[in-house]
């Protein structure tokens, strides 16, 4: 066992449904390991499966164990976390892979390149416990960005800056049905607001969030609120 890296005695399956959600700790500070450890050891349901302390460490290990979610710190030495975020988001063997971005700041402006780069969702270090602990269920899910007003945090201060050069999936393979129950998702609501408003049953507007998520090809709900303001179906509201 060297500090690059800790992992336990290899698992069974990653995605296994009557199990624990497995959890990788990828952060450069070994002190905030050991505290993150031992608050997801303690929570029945939960897992940690191996630790890392740079981003290079944390993609061989998520290759190795295939857990359900990587806690991934930002500024880690080497390879950072957007950086293994990104080679993580692009393994085909790893699609169940949720990652969740720790960081330091509430403005980060690493978060939304995170996002783009295929991340779940993110999280303050300074979050409370329960905080931590719902976050990982959320993500290892899939249902969420996090909690609405984490969402509507994130759109305010970051979707705003530049489009990418390259264009977006057309929004013309989603139904206008689809384009409205998307453009909900970007504003931070979740499934069950959107019903509400819409007049549907939250079964329905799941139902629809999934055909979207399908038709673009996007991994969960945070990639499909990237895909919402990067095509233009939204534009950000600045403060």
């Amino acid at each position: 066992m060297t500090e690059r890296s800790r992992e336990l005695p290899a698992a069974q399956s990653a995605t296994d449904p009557a199990g624990p959600i497995r959890v990788l700790l990828a952060d450069d500070q070994a002190l905030m390991r050991a505290g993150f450890r031992a608050l997801l050891d303690a929570e029945e349901g939960l897992e940690v499966v191996g630790e890392a302390a740079d981003g290079a460490s944390a993609v061989q290990l998520a290759r190795r164990l295939r857990p359900d979610v990587v806690l991934m710190d930002v500024q880690m030495p080497g390879l950072d976390g957007i950086e293994a975020t990104r080679r993580l988001a692009a393994d085909p063997y790893l699609t169940a892979v949720r990652v969740l971005i720790l960081t330091n700041y509430g403005l980060d402006s690493y978060v939304f390149a995170a996002l783009r780069a295929g991340a779940s969702g993110f999280l303050l270090k300074d979050a409370d416990p329960a905080d931590l602990l719902q976050a990982v269920d959320v993500v290892a899910r899939g249902d969420a960005l996090l909690a609405p007003a984490v969402t509507r945090s994130l759109i305010s201060e970051f979707v705003a800056g530049p489009r990418p050069a390259d264009p977006a999936a057309g929004r013309e393979v989603l139904t206008a049905r689809e384009q409205e129950v998307v453009a909900l998702v970007a504003r931070g609501l979740s499934n069950d607001e959107i019903a509400e408003g819409m007049v549907i049953s939250p079964l329905t507007a799941k139902t629809h969030v999934n055909r979207a998520m399908t038709k673009l090809h996007c991994r969960d709900r945070a990639q499909l609120v990237v895909w919402a303001y990067e095509s233009g179906l939204i534009t950000p509201r600045r403060r």
